[in-house]
C-alpha cells in the first residue's frame, strides 16, 4: 500500500508527495509535528500539516533568508533569527565573518530537538553548538517587546500566518522589531507566495513601509512551497539592497544564492510590482 501526504495549499489546491516511512509524529503545546522520509524530497519537517522544508531543496529557502540581508547590511555583528526551529537559517548566518553573535528565538522546542535528530544535515549549528549561536526556547513576540536599539539584522523565519506564526504578522510586532534594530538595522522576513497569498504581502508591505524608510520584496523559487515562487520582504532603515557592491561581499560556498542573485531576486514580475502599488 502506497502512503501518501497531502499539503492542502489552498482550498482548491494540494502538494502530494508519496512517502516511503513516517520517522516521527508528535504533538507538541503549539503545533503537530512530523518527519516523514519522501521518495521525491527525503527527509521533511511538516508541522500542522504543512510542509516546512526538506533536505533536497531547503538550501533555497535558508540561503536566501539569511544571505540576502546580511549581504545587504555591511557590518552586521549582531544578528537575531526568530522562529526557523529546523535550524537552516542560523546554520547559514553563523557562517558570516562579521557575525559575532547569533541569537536565536524560537518557541517550539519539540522543533529544535526533533530537527536535531532527524534533520541533523540542516540543524548542524544547533547541534554542535556553533560558539556565535544563543539559543532560545521562548516567544518571539514577547522577546521583540522586551529588546531595544540591540540588533543590526533580525531574520523572521516563522510559519504560515496561523496558529504559532499569526502573531509575527501584526503591526505591533512589526513596530516591536523596529523598535528592536539600531539606527542602521534591517530585517527580513518571508512572506509567503506571491501567486497565492496576494491579500497577505499587500497587507505586510503596507505595514512595513508605514516604519522603514526602504521596504524591498525579494523572490525565490523553492518547490516545495506552494507555487514554488517565494517571496520575502525586508525593511531597512538605511541600506538599499540595491545599492550593495557585490564585489566586496564574502565568498561562501553556496548551492543558490550568489552575487548576481544577491540583487537580481529584487526584479519583480510586474503583477507583484502591481500587487506593491
Amino acid at each position: 500500500m502506497e502512503l501518501w501526504f497531502t499539503e492542502s495549499q489552498t482550498k482548491n489546491i494540494g502538494l502530494q508527495i508519496r512517502v516511503k516511512e513516517t520517522l516521527f509524529m508528535g504533538k507538541s503545546e503549539f503545533q503537530d509535528v512530523a518527519v516523514v522520509d519522501s521518495h521525491q524530497f527525503g527527509r521533511m519537517l511538516v508541522l500542522d500539516g504543512v510542509f516546512q522544508t526538506s533536505i533536497a531543496e531547503e538550501f533555497i529557502y535558508h540561503e536566501m533568508i539569511a544571505h540576502v540581508p546580511l549581504f545587504t547590511h555591511p557590518n552586521p555583528k549582531n544578528v537575531l533569527v526568530i522562529g526557523g526551529g529546523d535550524g537552516g537559517a542560523i546554520r547559514e548566518v553563523v557562517r558570516h565573518d562579521a557575525v559575532e553573535k547569533a541569537e536565536m528565538v524560537e518557541i517550539d522546542g519539540m522543533v529544535v530537538e526533533v530537527s536535531k535528530q532527524f534533520l541533523p544535515e540542516i540543524s548542524e549549528a544547533m547541534i554542535q553548538p556553533h560558539p556565535k549561536l544563543e539559543l532560545k526556547i521562548g516567544d518571539g513576540i514577547q522577546y521583540m517587546k522586551d529588546a531595544e536599539n540591540k540588533y543590526d539584522v533580525i531574520i523572521v523565519d516563522c510559519s504560515d500566518p496561523i496558529g504559532p506564526g499569526e502573531g509575527l504578522f501584526t503591526p505591533e510586532f512589526y513596530s516591536n522589531v523596529y523598535k528592536a534594530l539600531k539606527e542602521d538595522g534591517l530585517f527580513v522576513q518571508q512572506t509567503e507566495s506571491p501567486f497565492y497569498h496576494q491579500e497577505l504581502i499587500t497587507y505586510v508591505s503596507k505595514e512595513i513601509s508605514a516604519l522603514f524608510p526602504i521596504t524591498k520584496m525579494y523572490l525565490a523559487n523553492i518547490p516545495l512551497y506552494p507555487s514554488g515562487l517565494h517571496c520575502f520582504t525586508m525593511g531597512s532603515k538605511k541600506y538599499n539592497p540595491l545599492e550593495v557592491n557585490t564585489d566586496n561581499i564574502q565568498e561562501l560556498k553556496t548551492r543558490y544564492h550568489n552575487k548576481d542573485i544577491q540583487k537580481s531576486c529584487f526584479v519583480l514580475p510586474n503583477f507583484v510590482q502591481d500587487l506593491l502599488k
